[in-house]
């Protein structure tokens, strides 16, 4: 169904992500506001900061979802689909308690929420729905009418994402030497998190070592080496590693980094490298800074060839693939039966985040779940 009613019963659609800062001033207080309650020392902040500097104060992030917030509104008007945007994030203006508050004043009442976030764990799907709850709890407090917030499944497997990026790494092997093309590495990467934080993300009982976290950035990356290898006609070997590593070190987190992994394939022979950030949505400071800065400077001391694949951004067809998930979880929710594309062996994720689905260290409510204190 597409038209004017395709997206009921949601009258309000929620772009739901991180925030960055917009200026030198804002660096410091951004990074307080991300790690506030971890007892993060401020010369750590300090040096994470700076990376922020290399850049003036600004972090990517917001342009970004600027763009992706314009690129939803044109594709659903593109389709008749009656359903305004509004963009709230977790840790900068806009704060999603201030765009939820407007929601309100708006007369939104049901209120789908769309992450930047496309997999399994605490930090990309559970913290979320906390923040939510925390939002919801205080309009409560304040006497508003709280709305009815639901979350997109997660969107890692949909054929929108996993083709748009492999149609990057192919326009990717495209930018290296012709004879160094068939011998090139994927090297996928994703956010490195604490292993605990990996062992329990995804619902129970299915946790075990790396969860769902590794196993859903494996089955991505190994769709989007098929689909290279389909249309180039070359097998390559890929493999995962893992970035932006930010704890303690004597907490294990998953590994390898990708700067080591860099130097182990150098001194195995690999002459060229595409690097993927399969787990990112878009070109954020841990993709400027991590990748496109350090990562590329580390291949470069090493003779290595490398070049680094888009991430999907604002791409047309992942933006169509984000209405056709709006459209389809309100079908559902309308309770027909749609058709829940999904790329590899895992098939769609669920609509409702079960209970104990991505724990954290502290038990405390989420909103958009099974064990949500709003349904």
């Amino acid at each position: 169904m597409e038209g004017v009613h395709a997206a009921q019963p949601y009258d309000a659609l929620l772009l739901l992500s991180f925030g960055g800062p917009e200026g030198p001033d804002d660096v410091l207080p951004f990074l307080e506001n991300v790690t506030r309650g971890r007892g993060i020392p401020r010369e750590r902040l300090a040096e994470v900061g700076a990376h922020y500097h290399l850049f003036g104060g600004v972090s990517p992030i917001n342009e970004q979802n600027r763009t992706l917030l314009a690129a939803l509104g044109d594709e659903l008007a593109a389709h008749d689909i009656d359903l305004p945007v509004y963009w709230g994030n977790r840790n900068w203006a806009p704060y999603l308690t201030d765009t939820l508050r407007q929601m309100v004043a708006d007369g939104r009442r049901r209120v789908l929420a769309l992450v930047t976030s496309a997999y399994a764990s605490y930090s990309g799907c559970r913290q979320y729905r906390e923040d939510l709850a925390e939002a919801l709890l205080t309009l409560r407090e304040e006497g508003l009418e709280v709305p009815r917030v639901d979350k997109l499944r997660l969107y890692y497997n949909h054929p929108g994402f996993l083709e748009t990026v492999a149609e990057g790494v192919r326009e990717s092997l495209e930018r290296l030497p012709s004879d160094a093309r068939a011998g090139a590495r994927l090297v996928f990467s994703t956010h490195s998190i604490p292993d605990s934080a990996a062992d329990v993300s995804g619902p129970p009982p299915g946790h075990g070592p790396g969860g769902a976290y590794v196993a859903q950035h494996m089955e991505a990356a190994r769709v989007v080496a098929e689909r290279v290898a389909e249309a180039t006609g070359v097998e390559r070997a890929w493999e995962l590693v893992y970035q932006s590593r930010s704890g303690s070190p004597r907490i294990p987190w998953l590994e390898p980094d990708v700067n080591d992994r860099l130097r182990e394939l150098a001194a195995e022979g690999v002459g060229a490298v595409v690097l993927v950030p399969v787990g990112f949505v878009s070109d954020h400071m841990e993709v400027r800074y991590d990748l496109d800065t350090e990562a590329l400077a580390t291949a470069e001391e090493l003779g290595l060839l490398a070049v680094r694949a888009p991430t999907v951004g604002a791409h047309p067809r992942f933006v169509a693939a984000l209405r056709e998930l709006v459209v389809e979880r309100a079908a559902a929710e309308r309770g027909q039966r749609p058709e829940r594309p999904a790329l590899g062996a895992f098939g769609a994720s669920h609509d409702l985040c079960p209970v104990g689905c991505c724990a954290g260290r502290v038990d405390k409510p989420a909103a958009a779940g099974a064990d949500s204190p709003f349904v």
